[in-house]
């Protein structure tokens, strides 16, 4: 169990190099079943079924940006019946001053609005962003992430992680490399 030693030294994790996206994915399943659960994985390539292997849980996106176009919607529509029902009303060739067909543009302008706004926002304020320094640039062999790389990091907030077990854990997945992820 951790004890708090790895925050104090400014300890971000551990990170296990692998040349191949099979072997990560074998080492993030692996690291799963024993208990990991804050762990990330980096690749230059998207890799079917890490997602689940490294226990990515479902993000609040969707519903915020359907509460966002529903605001947006409502909001659209009542501000085009206040205008023409309470504030400025006219009758305009006898129809009724509540004509919703003549809304709908705006009620849905505003739907798309809002909607893509929260989804903006919320994708910013959920993913942590912007984050223009992370730890994980501070291995030297990171920078090859982007080119033929695979990188699994077990952080040190896992309650799990301590430095001599992970690192022998990891060890036994027949990495590249294993090192210390500095904060």
């Amino acid at each position: 169990m951790s004890n708090g030693a790895e925050d104090r030294y400014g300890l971000y994790g551990l990170m296990a190099e692998f040349d191949e996206e099979e072997p990560l994915l074998h080492a993030a399943r692996k690291a799963y079943a024993e208990g990991y659960r804050d762990m990330d994985a980096y690749t230059p390539v998207p890799i079917e079924g890490l997602t689940d292997a490294i226990g990515f849980k479902r993000n609040y996106v969707a519903p915020v940006v359907f509460c966002g176009g529903l605001v947006g919607a409502t909001g659209g529509f009542m501000l085009c019946w206040w205008i023409t029902v309470v504030a400025f009303p006219h009758n305009v060739a006898g129809r009724p001053f509540n004509s919703w067909p003549a809304y709908i543009p705006i009620t849905f302008e505003m739907m798309v609005l809002i909607s893509c706004l929260t989804a903006v926002i919320g994708m910013l304020a959920m993913n942590g962003l912007p984050e223009p320094y992370h730890p994980v640039f501070n291995v030297p062999e990171f920078q090859r992430c982007s080119r033929d790389r695979f990188f699994l990091c077990i952080e040190a907030t896992d309650p799990k992680f301590d430095v001599a077990g992970t690192r022998q854990f990891l060890e036994e997945l027949h990495p590249l490399e294993v090192s210390e992820v500095e904060k």
